[in-house]
């Protein structure tokens, strides 16, 4: 096994509450923190870290958007045995979290030892920092952002969805990826982001609770920590994305992307840091 201690737990907590929500990786980030802890990131025990301290940032979003979460699981449950309820805006929604978690569902699960192995290496993070950063700017320039979350489809999330499935790849980053792709469809940014955030929910709660099963040799401690630490940075983090978001591009977070991307290759390149 891989140990944590208190120091490396809040360490990575940090680096998860700031990274889950922001287009820039959080995968990505925290492979790279991981390697300067010393630690062996393709290892089972570092990978099931990494996920479950997810759980925090998780419950950031739930916590933040919690009044919205309860109103759609409410009309969705009710929509279920009472036709009234189907047509309303929020029954709807219930419904495209749900179709559009599907995808990462599956291809999460069938693809999980090639996630965990061969894709966590940081020339893949370094690749997919810079080549993804191309497409947030291709969606800023082509999106019309003419559509806001009243208009949502269910086309809409199960193109999200399906694109959420690339942030599989580390370095890409999940919300980078979904906003992106929200963006394209013609939604504004902030329509897209919350849209992204929704989708985050099923589908890092999903993958932080399959990972459990290989923290016991982490500690209790360690682990505890690390997810009520990235709690409180990702509560934080939501909250200015969604401010940001209202009246700036997401291309403002490439120039970091391929800077760190630059780096990275630089780094690997030299042979001052290695892949896994």
């Amino acid at each position: 096994m891989d140990p944590f201690s208190y120091f490396d737990a809040v360490v990575l907590g940090i680096v998860e509450g700031l990274t889950e929500f922001l287009p820039v990786s959080s995968t990505g980030h925290l492979t790279i923190a991981e390697k300067i802890l010393g630690k062996q990131v393709d290892s089972d025990a570092v990978t099931a870290f990494t996920a479950v301290i997810q759980m925090g940032a998780i419950a950031a979003v739930l916590l933040y958007f919690w009044s919205d979460i309860w109103r759609i699981a409410k009309a969705w449950t009710a929509g279920l045995v009472k036709p009234e309820y189907r047509g309303t805006a929020d029954h709807r929604m219930g419904w495209y979290i749900i179709v559009g978690s599907i995808p990462i569902a599956v291809v999460g699960f069938a693809a999980k030892d090639f996630i965990k192995g061969d894709l966590r290496s940081l020339w893949v993070v370094a690749a997919a920092l810079i080549a993804w950063s191309a497409v947030m700017i291709y969606a800023e320039k082509q999106g019309r952002q003419d559509r806001g979350e009243d208009a949502l489809t269910l086309r809409d999330a199960l193109v999200m969805g399906l694109v959420q499935c690339i942030a599989l790849v580390p370095g890409v980053s999940r919300s980078g990826a979904t906003i992106s792709a929200g963006l394209i469809q013609g939604l504004d940014r902030v329509a897209a982001t919350r849209m992204a955030f929704f989708l985050g929910i099923p589908a890092l709660t999903a993958a932080g609770l399959y990972e459990l099963k290989d923290v016991s040799g982490i500690g209790v401690g360690p682990t505890i920590v690390g997810t009520a630490v990235a709690f409180v940075v990702a509560y934080v983090s939501v909250a200015w994305l969604l401010k940001f978001v209202a009246h700036h591009s997401i291309g403002k977070f490439v120039p970091y992307r391929v800077g760190l991307g630059v780096v990275l290759l630089v780094l690997l390149a030299t042979n001052v840091m290695s892949a896994t």
